[in-house]
């Protein structure tokens, strides 16, 4: 049976985490949200599948390929524009008129058993099968009820609390005939739940609930993006983590290099190749990314923290997310609900309270206290030089790449054939920078004399 993995969303209510990444790639347990629920579908014998996709979709085809890592294969149906959940599969249907096909979102956490969902659809011979789950609170949900055979007899999408009729809610998982693409209507944005489903009740078409036990999230809010990274830690969701448990409930990725004395406190995960030093404290419910550095001094309590990302001495992290690419300097605070996202810089003793969003790209300059969201501005220096010149922290703020940009900017102030002379101190860090200052200048037509 071939499967669809719905991938086109913006997620604007996960902003500023999706400001520049697709949905499904956001990391649940330092992997792709998407990706569990492909390796889920692998785990059911699902060895074909049809990811929809839009909203930056040349990410999404770009990091999971053809899918052969995930032991299945992979191809992409593209919307130009937004078709809705109905229409972004209907536009994949030259691949799914064959035979029954399963149909889910790239962007839950679940590991709800499939197979068990499939076997209720064969057995009603129905054209749909609805998986259902059921929820404390329900209103942000689509919320259905069933006759006594489990057939379906009514709809309704996020009802007020005096709407609210039951606790079962769509997970949006459905097993469907081809037949019910005769029912989508082509041309404009149409949805499974709030246009095609009522038709084909108005019809009496045989429409059916499987009540699925198993865990399931629609991370669709930073809310739920945080309670399914602790889901993860927790063990409440059955999912593959990466490395190693070295202790109860504390997972070290490959290569990480963690000082025996640093304060690590389960249930957490340290990415592949992190380095936590001493004196640092990863305290419970945390996720580190890959290629995080965490300095000495530092604490991480409840925090989700992606790739790529430096904790200077002294920060104190909590109850927030940070974006990939992103430096925390010295004695920076980021509170309770606060996120920043990719590529920012939150510079020494900074303060971000609680909730404030960062998008991605800016700087938070040096003392600031921020306590409105950070959009459009970015609240940094726009001085270059300071009483010692250009200077910053190596591979954090003095990066090779940025060396070249600054290399190749004062080129631009000289005459061709000029002469620069180039020093440095024995440290490799500045042999390697030096490097990259020789590369850009001799790219740009000047003459270096190296001492």
């Amino acid at each position: 049976m071939k499967a669809v993995v719905m991938a086109g969303g913006e997620g604007t209510r996960l902003r500023p985490m999706t400001a520049n990444q697709p949905k499904p790639l956001l990391p649940v347990g330092n992997r792709p949200v998407m990706e569990h629920i492909l390796r889920l579908l692998t785990r059911h014998g699902f060895d074909e599948t049809v990811v929809t996709v839009q909203f930056l979709a040349s990410l999404v085809r770009t990091y999971f390929g053809d899918g052969d890592e995930f032991g299945m294969h992979l191809r992409y149906a593209t919307e130009q524009t937004p078709l809705g959940t109905a229409g972004s599969v209907a536009n994949a249907e030259d691949a799914l008129r064959d035979d029954t096909f399963l149909v889910i979102s790239g962007d839950a956490l679940t590991d709800i058993d499939l197979g068990a969902l499939v076997a209720t659809h064969r057995r009603t011979g129905a054209l749909v099968t609805t998986c259902l789950t059921r929820v404390s609170d329900p209103v942000d949900f689509g919320i259905v009820i069933q006759d006594g055979d489990g057939r379906i007899e009514r709809f309704l999408e996020k009802p007020t609390w005096g709407q609210v009729f039951s606790d079962t809610v769509n997970t949006g998982i459905y097993v469907m005939e081809p037949e019910v693409f005769r029912h989508v209507e082509r041309g404009r944005p149409i949805d499974w739940s709030g246009d095609v489903f009522p038709e084909l009740l108005r019809l009496g078409a045989p429409l059916y609930g499987h009540v699925a036990d198993g865990y399931w999230e629609d991370v669709g809010s930073l809310d739920s993006y945080r309670r399914a990274n602790a889901d993860v830690l927790n063990r409440r969701v059955d999912v593959e983590i990466d490395g190693f448990e070295v202790s109860p409930g504390v997972w070290i990725g490959e290569g990480a290099d963690v000082s025996p004395d640093a304060d690590l406190e389960g249930p957490l995960i340290v990415g592949a190749y992190a380095k936590i030093e001493a004196g640092a404290a990863i305290k419970a419910q945390t996720v580190l990314g890959n290629n995080v550095v965490v300095m000495g001094g530092a604490v991480v309590e409840r925090a989700v923290v992606h790739d790529n990302v430096f904790v200077g001495p002294q920060v104190s992290l909590r109850g927030c997310v940070i974006g990939k690419n992103t430096d925390v300097l010295r004695a920076a605070r980021v509170e309770e609900g606060a996120v920043v996202g990719d590529e920012c810089l939150v510079q020494e003793e900074a303060y971000l309270a609680d909730g404030v969003k960062v998008y991605p790209h800016k700087t938070i300059e040096a003392g600031a206290v921020v306590h409105t969201s950070v959009i459009w501005e970015s609240r940094g220096s726009s001085a270059l030089f300071g009483p010692r010149g250009i200077s910053g922290l190596v591979n954090v703020e003095m990066t090779p790449e940025h060396v070249v940009r600054l290399a190749s900017a004062y080129a631009t102030t000289l005459r061709k054939g000029s002469v620069v002379v180039t020093a440095r101190d024995s440290s490799r860090a500045a042999r390697a920078l030096k490097r990259a200052v020789i590369s850009a200048l001799t790219a740009s037509a000047i003459d270096v004399r190296d001492l």
